[in-house]
């Protein structure tokens, strides 16, 4: 039989990283919480002394209500009670299960419902100010069995004698939600090895150390927020500086200027974020802010634009800001987090790509200055194995072929909790030449010269007329033609009507001064995807801000408005189909709802 002392954690777990950081650095800032009220910096810090004491607190409280293993379901905004509440699980040896707030994007409240009855949890923690809200979710979501309870108003006493529960590589730490771009979401099962992996690997890729000032903005219960700004930073003994998503969604400038406040060295956004900065902040808000200090400006979640990269730099060079502080990487839930990453020692790696060549599947280098499609690489691989693989087949494919991205190595997680089907099918797979385990990540992308480019989905794909075509370069396209359309979103997909017709689901911003001719600005859109693309556009649908679904993340659920568009549950300003398509779909959804009535 195996000494408990043996599963103890191990000198490299976060659990014993953090009482490690509490005795050697306890008066070091962990974490410090900016709240922006008026537009005004309002602070609150933890040291490590401090997060290590509450933790104990939180600890204690939970093992007189909860077996180690139990689910723990964390409703909570960004701020310090959810990284007490999270730790204290960690030390408690429950399973934290991070969840959007209800109610506060559309889809959410539906996402947490299915995670509760998913996750089968013991608990739900949330603050005071939120519980009337949170109990209201759990009786529509028919969970008012699971007991909540407000963390911040509980009383909890020293816990000066706690211990480490056993742990050991394959002890279940988190439940990771994924965002459900393309599926409903699953709950990835993070072990305290692959978190401890993938640290390393992310602390590797954008050379940190204890010495680090991180930033972010990002949702805590969203892997990149959790495992990039919080768990990472707090692993290394470094701080981190965390600001609120909507403070962020309403005054961008905000992370611009905590940046520079704080002595941000390293933070990471979406690609979306970066765009949002240059379109919204402006000459008098970018006033005395450096940006000069800021090495790694990390770029991931979706596919990174080499436009968006380029307009950044140029917008905030003023500022201080350099190109090469980009680090574009990529990851996902279902390896932790970090797969590739670029180390702040190196530029970008830019490539212009004949444009005929990866509709075919390739990627085939251009001259810089030519015409043709501009891809950014999401860095190189450190620890993990990566290979290409065509989806069908399971061949493996050289470099310059574009197939789905496989993965194998420590920071790959367990699968997903309670799905055995899905973990064989996704994390189990192996090549046609019989190598693997690997993950199949649903992603395609290229190995080039030891750079991975990422260049979409492979269930979001368009096949028109044998071209593959990748819906964000199209999304792009759209909009740039029209200033209604800026600072929105659009999902482009392809329908099956007399062969497969492409459609353009646009949000648009109608100005009353300004009015605008829709079916020309539908006629304009099918021209320039027509002139650019070489597309025929079978139909043009105009949207209210915020009819495209989109994940917690920011991505866009393609999937999702491809069938709302089929379903003729999208109810947009205007549309314009062609004739194959609307008998297709609207005729066909007029008749059943015909025979409904």
């Amino acid at each position: 039989m195996r000494d408990e002392r043996d599963a103890l954690a191990s000198p490299d777990h976060l659990v014993s990283r953090l009482e490690q950081h509490a005795l050697e650095t306890p008066d070091h800032p962990a974490v410090v919480f900016v709240r922006h009220p008026d537009g005004r910096p309002v602070e609150e810090t933890l040291t490590y002394r401090a997060l290590d004491r509450e933790a104990r607190k939180v600890a204690a409280w939970l093992r007189g209500r909860c077996m180690v293993g139990d689910r723990v379901l964390l409703l909570y905004g960004t701020g310090l009670e959810f990284v007490k509440v999270l730790i204290g699980c960690m030390y408690a040896g429950v399973v934290a299960v991070p969840s959007p707030m209800p109610g506060q994007q559309r889809g959410h409240d539906t996402r947490s419902a299915g995670i509760v009855r998913d996750a089968d949890v013991r608990l739900v923690l949330t603050t005071s100010g939120d519980l009337p809200s949170v109990s209201t979710f759990l009786k529509e979501a028919d969970a008012e069995d699971v007991p909540c309870v407000a963390t911040d108003t509980l009383d909890l006493a020293e816990a000066p004698g706690w211990r480490v529960p056993p742990l050991d590589d394959a002890t279940l730490v988190i439940l990771q939600y994924t965002s459900g771009s393309t599926s409903d979401p699953k709950g990835v099962m993070v072990t305290h090895g692959s978190l401890t992996h993938n640290v390393g690997e992310m602390a590797h890729a954008f050379d940190l150390d204890s010495e680090a000032r991180m930033g972010s903005w990002l949702p805590q219960h969203h892997d990149m927020g959790l495992m990039g700004k919080l768990l990472l930073p707090l692993h290394l003994g470094a701080t981190t500086i965390l600001m609120a998503p909507m403070d962020f969604l309403r005054r961008p400038h905000l992370w611009l200027r905590l940046l520079d406040t704080y002595d941000i060295t390293t933070t990471v956004a979406p690609n979306f974020a970066y765009d949002l900065c240059v379109r919204r902040v402006t000459d008098e808000q970018l006033a005395g802010v450096d940006l000069s200090r800021l090495r790694n400006a990390g770029n991931g979640s979706e596919p990174v634009s080499a436009r968006t990269l380029l307009a950044f730099a140029e917008r905030f060079a003023p500022a201080g800001f350099r190109l090469d502080a980009f680090n574009p990487c990529y990851g996902m839930a279902e390896t932790t987090l970090l797969v590739t990453g670029t180390r702040p020692d190196r530029a970008p790696a830019l490539a212009t790509v004949d444009a005929d060549a990866l509709a075919r599947k390739e990627i085939r280098a251009l001259p810089a200055d030519a015409e043709g499609a501009r891809l950014v690489s999401s860095g190189r691989v450190n620890d993990l194995t990566v290979r290409i693989v065509d989806p069908d087949t399971g061949r493996t494919l050289p470099d310059g072929r574009i197939g789905e991205i496989w993965v194998r190595g420590a920071s790959v997680t367990d699968g997903y909790w309670r799905n055995p089907e899905a973990t064989e099918r996704i994390f189990r797979a192996h090549t046609a030449e019989g190598d693997g385990p690997y993950l199949r990540t649903g992603d395609t992308g290229a190995l080039s010269d030891g750079e991975l480019f990422v260049t979409g989905r492979v269930k979001e794909m368009l096949v028109v007329n044998g071209r593959n075509l990748y819906p964000h370069d199209l999304e792009r396209e759209v909009q740039d033609l029209h200033e209604a359309f800026q600072g929105l979103v659009g999902s482009v997909c392809a329908v099956p009507a007399d062969g497969e017709r492409v459609v353009v689901l646009q949000e648009m911003r109608p100005r009353r001064s300004a009015p605008v001719d829709l079916p020309e600005l539908a006629r304009t859109v099918r021209g320039a995807l027509a002139e650019r693309a070489g597309i025929r556009v079978g139909g043009v649908v105009f949207l209210r801000p915020g009819q495209v679904r989109r994940t917690t993340s920011g991505k866009i659920r393609r999937s999702h408005m491809r069938q709302m568009f089929m379903d003729d549950s999208l109810a947009g300003l205007y549309e314009d189909l062609d004739a194959p398509v609307r008998r297709a779909y609207r005729e066909t959804a007029q008749t059943a709802s015909g025979r409904s009535a």
